[in-house]
């Protein structure tokens, strides 16, 4: 592993830990050039399927890309990024389970559709008006009316 400070090629790892799940190994070394310390981390590497995309384009899954999206509605609320790498986690893991090398983007669309509003419904709205491409304001009112029949039917 390449240092961030030096670019020293030699290092040590001083302590390795797993995350809650097992899926990740985080790894603090130091450099035996410099002396800096530095993390990595370490994710299995899965095969995931191929992204077709509406307009039939075809796209390597990109984690980050979805990281990114979430981040967005999740701007200024009480999601943690933890939060946030669990959900996408789970996404990950239905998108293995489906055994398949191809799956349509809208699938995975409705996936973050269905858990979202139970992570923070602001965010679910906010994923929801992109995601649905709303045209007016009542395309917008009944979404936020079918969320809040889902979650008085939950209460109840």
């Amino acid at each position: 592993m390449k240092c961030p400070y030096c670019g020293h090629l030699d290092n040590k790892v001083i302590d390795s830990r797993l995350n809650k799940e097992s899926t990740i190994t985080r790894r603090r070394r130091s450099c035996l050039a410099c002396n800096q310390r530095f993390t990595t981390y370490e994710r299995l590497e899965v095969m995931m399927p191929v992204l077709v995309k509406k307009d039939g384009r075809r796209e390597a899954w990109d984690r980050q890309k979805m990281v990114v999206g979430l981040e967005k509605a999740c701007e200024k609320r009480p999601v943690s990024c933890d939060d946030i790498d669990a959900f996408v986690d789970e996404i990950e893991k239905k998108l293995q389970d489906l055994g398949s090398k191809e799956v349509s983007s809208e699938v995975i669309g409705e996936w973050v559709m269905e858990d979202l509003a139970d992570l923070d419904e602001v965010a679910y709205v906010r994923f929801a008006s992109v995601y649905r491409q709303f045209k007016d304001v009542s395309e917008f009112v009944d979404e936020l009316k079918t969320l809040v029949d889902a979650r008085d039917t939950k209460e109840a």
